[in-house]
């Protein structure tokens, strides 16, 4: 293959108003944006890196620097992922290979992956933590939703409060909530039973990762979602017995080429399959809509904190989100 020449630029995405989960709180991001041009065709790819590994801009530059000539060598999306470790600036670097060979062989991305021709997908959309009055009438605002998730932070009493106001304003939608690892073991049977009063339908992350042994023998009646314990494919096999679905995000697992692998093995480990992102763009989106073809819930909202997306951008429709080929793949 002709080598390919890698271009690194740094985007700001600001987001709307800031976004507050457990132990943070955003109002911007700087994304990695990473280009690969064969001299006739460009792919893309976006990252922002996931933060509570240590991720940020400046060390998905250092790993894309360092990897150059074995980007510029033209790998195999499969070569990729012993050339560069999960993280974000895989990701980016997948999505470049994914939508350069769309563009390539005029062939769209979902086709490459082997998938049926992409559909609409329902999607939750996220209110962040705050009094539980603002978050209700955060919840009010999204109207189009058929699915909330819910920000908790780890204050028990808080967090109910938070969950009973939005379930009381919007006894319509499916309810998930999202500790971020706020809690310890002991809190969970009050939360559970807290949450089975309000028909929440998933708990995402309640413990700290490397905390996943706490939850042997513990029954939650509410499917209990590994997002920060799930990673890489490497992870899948330890949740079973502990978590019920595993929460797929390309930044975590270094791109789509991994994410596809992780719902295969999810679905032979008996695990439900969710696609989640981390604050991003449309583009940053729009692989993620890709598995999310083979998913069972999705978390694809990260593109309506902005206050300015990519255009063209995903499109939220009726609860739902589209991604067109314009957006990313061959017809970019």
């Amino acid at each position: 293959m002709a080598r390919l020449k890698l271009g690194i630029a740094v985007d700001a995405l600001r987001l709307a108003a800031p976004f507050r989960i457990a132990s943070h709180v955003f109002d911007s991001r700087l994304a990695c944006l990473v280009t690969l041009d064969d001299g006739t065709h460009v792919g893309r790819g976006e990252a922002t890196g996931v933060y509570y590994l240590g991720e940020d801009i400046e060390t998905m530059r250092i790993q894309l620097e360092a990897a150059r000539d074995a980007i510029e060598a033209h790998p195999t999306r499969e070569e990729l992922r012993t050339i560069l470790p999960a993280g974000g600036a895989r990701n980016a670097v997948d999505a470049a290979l994914w939508e350069l060979e769309s563009k390539q062989t005029r062939t769209p991305v979902w086709a490459l992956a082997g998938l049926a021709a992409p559909r609409p997908l329902p999607t939750t959309f996220t209110v962040g933590a705050d009094e539980p009055a603002a978050m209700a009438a955060a919840a009010v605002a999204y109207r189009q939703a058929r699915s909330i998730k819910v920000k908790l932070t780890g204050d028990l009493d808080l967090d109910i409060a938070r969950v009973a106001a939005i379930r009381a304003v919007r006894p319509d939608v499916w309810l998930g909530v999202d500790a971020n690892q706020g809690y310890q073991i002991g809190d969970l049977d009050r939360l559970v039973t807290a949450m089975l009063a309000a028909d929440v339908s998933l708990i995402e992350q309640p413990l700290a990762r490397g905390r996943e042994a706490d939850l042997d023998g513990f029954g939650s009646p509410i499917p209990l979602a590994a997002d920060e314990s799930a990673l890489t494919l490497a992870d899948v096999e330890g949740l079973k017995g502990r978590f019920k679905v595993f929460n797929i995000k390309l930044d975590k697992c270094g791109g789509l080429t991994e994410a596809l692998l992780i719902a295969a093995a999810a679905r032979e480990a008996e695990l439900g399959v969710m696609v989640g992102c981390m604050v991003c763009s449309s583009l940053g989106a729009a692989p993620g809509f890709v598995v999310g073809q083979r998913c069972d819930l999705v978390d694809l909202d990260g593109p309506t904190f902005l206050k300015q997306d990519r255009t063209p951008g995903v499109v939220y429709r009726d609860g739902t989100i589209w991604c067109d080929e314009a957006v990313w793949g061959a017809g970019s």
